[in-house]
């Protein structure tokens, strides 16, 4: 008997726990060698005091078992709690997030019915890092974190997904004509590790015209790897134009652990009417099994479900009268597609599956970052003070020059408007003031930052953050500010 592979399983909230027993029933009905520990996550959580929807023991599981088969849960609204999906992929490293999204025309309906098309997005830094502050009033502000062991793991998972299932091309997207420091190293990583794969097509896309395409042409694309806020966001458009985000699955993939979960929500309002589809979570547990070294139990259940909606047999959400044979329910729904395990689609193209190898990618593999030489040049100083005239913080700011540092520049809002301001450039209560060497090239010291800033606050000059200025290997490492 073959040993069963222990995974931990979430019902959540809403429609999850009938879309749950539904993907169960069909994965049991196929053979599939697991071992099922059930944890509550979700709104009860959450409203028991937890914050992070999950409970010590359930991390627990998570950490045992290495694998976690979650339906959607029921964030509660209002302040202080914390998303759960997040939690779970920073506490678990589940740096890459897989989504396949595919037409099944004319079963359902598609503007694109040759589409197949995989995003794969980096799923832990990016703006999602969530590292958030209100500077001033008026002014809130972000920070984009992009690192290259991050996209290094990503770019590399992409390409070798391609490889592992035979697909022929890797898009990356990106905007480093705007963040040329971060997008642009998400784009350099991208062209090292391509030279890795020679057998793979590479292409590089600034996302919006990207995103265009995609929406139009999908079958221009194969693979497309992408940081963590573009991703989330066109892997979303993606499945939809294929036909349903509710027919999507996902995989959050780390080292060591793996998350597997429909891309749609826990749709509360209709829970326990027999209604909802369970496709994109189960498409999610063909991912799952997969991953545990099932490609065989994979299979059957996939082909069992191409044949089904082949059937026409279909949920609301899907039915179409002269394409659709019969309406069904969440339960009736699985017990079709566990009727025809064995079965194969005559029509939609049968799927296979290889099994996934294990990832070891985690550290720099291409290019070793601690070799750059790394030279402090000055100092960004961001100040509060009224909005109006750039001419009276500038003359404010310079008053405080002095020990080698000099006043180059100020903006507002990441345009230049002091010197020699343009008349109509709107300006904001935080002020970036760009501090340098007054000698040309020369390296200056902490003690010379901590001097200005102490200059500043005995000017009354209200201040609240700074960025150290950096070169690498003599190349800036901060970005010009527009109109410079």
């Amino acid at each position: 008997m073959s040993v069963k592979t222990p995974i931990t399983v979430a019902k959540g909230d809403g429609i999850g726990p009938e879309i749950m027993n539904a993907t169960l029933h069909i994965l049991l009905a196929a053979g599939a060698r697991v071992d099922i520990e059930e944890i509550e996550i979700g709104e009860k959580v959450y409203l028991r005091g937890n914050s992070a929807g999950i409970e010590k023991s359930s991390i627990e599981s998570l950490l045992r078992t290495k694998v976690f088969l979650k339906a959607p849960i029921t964030t509660p609204q209002g302040g202080g709690f914390k998303s759960l999906n997040v939690t779970t992929r920073k506490l678990l490293g589940l740096y890459a997030n897989v989504r396949p999204c595919v037409a099944y025309a004319p079963y359902v309906k598609t503007k694109h019915p040759g589409m197949d098309v995989v995003i794969v997005r980096e799923n832990e830094e990016d703006l999602y890092a969530g590292v958030e502050y209100q500077q001033t009033p008026d002014e809130t502000t972000s920070i984009k974190i992009i690192t290259r062991a991050g996209t290094e793991r990503i770019v590399r998972y992409a390409f070798d997904y391609a490889r592992r299932n035979n697909r022929k091309k890797v898009t990356c997207f990106m905007k480093d004509n705007i963040m040329k420091i971060t997008d642009g190293l998400f784009h350099k990583v991208f062209d090292e590790i391509g030279v890795l794969y020679p057998d793979i097509e590479k292409e590089a896309w600034i996302v919006d015209i990207g995103a265009a395409k995609l929406a139009d042409t999908p079958e221009a694309f194969d693979v497309i790897v992408m940081p963590n806020l573009y991703g989330d966001i066109l892997s979303d458009v993606a499945a939809q134009i294929a036909g349903s985000v509710g027919l999507a699955g996902s995989a959050n993939i780390g080292l060591k652990y793996a998350m597997f979960e429909a891309i749609h929500g826990s749709a509360p309002r209709r829970a326990n009417q027999n209604l909802a589809n369970p496709s994109g979570l189960l498409l999610g547990a063909v991912m799952m099994l997969v991953h545990i070294d099932q490609p065989d139990v994979a299979a059957l259940v996939h082909n069992a479900w191409l044949r089904t909606i082949e059937d026409g047999i279909h949920t609301y959400d899907i039915f179409k009268e002269g394409i659709s044979t019969q309406k069904v329910g969440t339960k009736e729904f699985a017990e079709a597609v566990a009727a025809r395990v064995g079965k194969n689609p005559e029509k939609l193209k049968p799927v296979s599956y290889n099994a996934a190898p294990k990832q070891t990618v985690d550290s720099h593999t291409v290019a070793e970052v601690s070799t750059k030489q790394r030279d402090l040049v000055g100092i960004d100083v961001f100040v509060y003070h009224e909005p109006g005239d750039p001419n009276k913080v500038g003359r404010m700011l310079e008053a405080v020059n002095g020990d080698g540092l000099k006043l180059s520049v100020v903006s507002s809002r990441g345009v230049k408007v002091y010197p020699d301001p343009l008349p109509d450039t709107i300006t904001s209560d935080s002020w970036r003031c760009r501090f340098i060497s007054s000698t040309d090239n020369a390296v200056v010291t902490p003690q010379q930052l901590l001097s200005l800033l102490n200059r500043v606050a005995a000017a009354g000059i209200a201040w609240g953050k700074t960025e150290h200025l950096y070169n690498f290997d003599g190349k800036p490492g901060f970005s010009a500010i527009q109109g410079q």
